[in-house]
């Protein structure tokens, strides 16, 4: 719900998704890496700095270059696939990338379900598949590193040492003994010291991006935080593309929300995020059993509306009465197929442990099935109810429909948004479907210009695109008639240029 609103009803922030999923990332990481670009080197000049007058070492490169190339084939052995790891790990990431797209892509039917909890569960698993991979590769490359480490700081320092050291032990045949030997042992080892104590001091001066760095990915991220917390607050910034007065004014104010079983608006303006104002000051009252049919030209207002009953956008005046989220389903003309099993599509957004609870079986779910026709899907994967496909690719655009009217069936809200949500099924599926839903006790509010939907309702709520709009009770016969006259009518009309031109031709004859 916050990302529906950070992405719709606020322009502080461009691209929320790549800011929440690269800047962040900085972020961590950039501030990670301060300890270790300032703690160490300022370690290393203290520790240097004490022991330089102190260290005694010596200095040779007697057979290194055996030492180098037998631990470089011992390394060889004992080093982990990384490339097939690394590879396996871009693979998880883009599949967990593309789960985030799913929920960017289809945030406000997820927000309108109220499907958070099983997006998360979803994230979660991609989530946790992926960072139980990396921390393998951690493991693995940890222990590398030790063995790494060791080899190259230790057995190759520690044997360099004893075969440099063995001049200033042992007298070598042919060899003086040089008595400025101790004096240059200590410059060495000074030398040493000196250099990695300069060294250390130089990457503290570097440090100096790094810290510019994290100021800047610090910032970004204070203002992701305050814009969220601005969002939770109910305050929203976006550019308006009205400029007159009343309607900025009329988008400061608030109405009130209140629950109730009865779904009723008092005065209130339908207005968009952008400042466009539809409506203002819509009133109507439905009761359960009142299904109401919205009809007008697009872009009159009618998504709009549902937008406000779903919470997804502010109430501007006036008074919304109205149940809670959990009672109002919305049944799209595109449905929203969530990753998972068949038996998640129609159980969405509960969970299998939720539709337990609830003491359904997956025969109830079949009984459902049995209702639109699509009983034949379960026998048609081999993995039956617990087949896992992307379905928007599977199903056709008439069974992704019916999948979206079991949705309904088994969630059994007390109303329901219905808009356009029958347009790619046949008029015989779509009687069975509303004659159902009305059998369960499901109020309808639909949004549709099919006249066949026209006698399930009792009102009707028509936007005539201009602002203004009609709420009464619809006669279904009688308005099928005043209809089938107007479209007559029309027809009439449309030929009447056609008459009188022939008429002047006849009179200049």
């Amino acid at each position: 719900m916050t990302f529906y609103s950070l992405s719709a009803l606020d322009d502080r922030i461009k691209n929320a998704d790549q800011l929440i999923t690269v800047d962040v990332s900085k972020f961590a990481n950039s501030l990670a890496e301060l300890y270790g670009n300032l703690a160490k080197p300022t370690l290393d000049m203290l520790i240097y700095n004490y022991s330089l007058s102190k260290s005694v070492g010596g200095e040779g490169l007697f057979f290194m270059s055996l030492l180098v190339q037998l631990s470089a084939n011992v390394m060889r052995v004992l080093t982990p696939p990384f490339g097939r790891y690394v590879a396996d790990e871009a693979r998880l990431e883009g599949e967990f990338r593309f789960e985030h797209s799913r929920v960017i892509d289809y945030s406000e039917e997820v927000a309108l379900y109220g499907g958070h909890e099983a997006e998360k569960d979803t994230l979660d698993k991609g989530y946790f598949t992926l960072i139980k991979h990396v921390n393998y590769i951690l493991r693995q490359r940890f222990y590398h590193g030790i063995m790494e480490d060791f080899i190259i700081k230790y057995v190759w320092g520690a044997l360099g040492l004893i075969l440099c050291s063995v001049p200033v032990f042992f007298k070598i045949p042919g060899a003086t003994v040089q008595t400025m030997g101790d004096r240059t042992e200590s410059f060495v080892t000074n030398r040493r010291l000196l250099l990695s104590s300069s060294d250390a001091f130089g990457r503290v001066m570097f440090s100096y991006k790094e810290i510019t760095e994290l100021a800047g990915y610090t910032s970004r991220v204070a203002t992701l935080l305050e814009v969220m917390d601005d969002i939770k607050a109910g305050q929203f910034e976006k550019t308006l593309v009205g400029d007159s007065t009343t309607d900025l004014e009329l988008m400061k104010n608030r109405g009130k929300v209140i629950d109730s079983d009865e779904i009723e608006f008092i005065d209130v303006p339908i207005i968009t995020p952008g400042g466009s104002v539809l409506a203002k000051a819509l009133s109507f009252h439905m009761k359960p059993g009142d299904d109401m049919l919205v009809v007008g030209p697009n872009g009159c207002g009618k998504s709009s509306l549902f937008r406000i009953l779903g919470g997804l956008w502010p109430v501007y005046g006036g008074t919304v009465r109205k149940p809670s989220l959990a009672q109002v389903f919305y049944v799209p003309q595109r449905p929203y197929l969530s990753s998972g099993s068949l038996r998640q599509q129609i159980i969405y957004p509960d969970s299998l442990r939720t539709m337990r609870s609830k003491g359904i079986t997956d025969n109830d779910l079949l009984e459902i099935l049995r209702v639109l026709d699509l009983d034949h899907l379960v026998g048609s994967f081999k993995d039956g109810w617990d087949a896992e496909a992307e379905w928007r690719d599977v199903l056709s655009g008439g069974l992704q429909q019916r999948v979206a009217m079991a949705r309904l069936f088994y969630n059994r809200p007390k109303y329901a948004i219905l808009d356009e949500c029958t347009s790619s099924v046949t008029l015989e599926m779509e009687k069975i479907m509303y004659e159902h839903a009305k059998a369960l006790g499901i109020t309808l509010m639909t949004v549709s210009h099919r006249r066949s939907l026209w006698k399930y309702h009792s009102m009707i709520l028509q936007f005539d695109g201009q602002g203004k709009y009609i709420f009464t009770k619809l006669d279904a016969e009688k308005r099928l008639r005043l209809e089938d006259e107007r479209e007559e009518l029309e027809l009439q009309l449309r030929q009447v240029p056609e008459i009188e031109r022939r008429i002047a031709e006849l009179t200049a004859a």
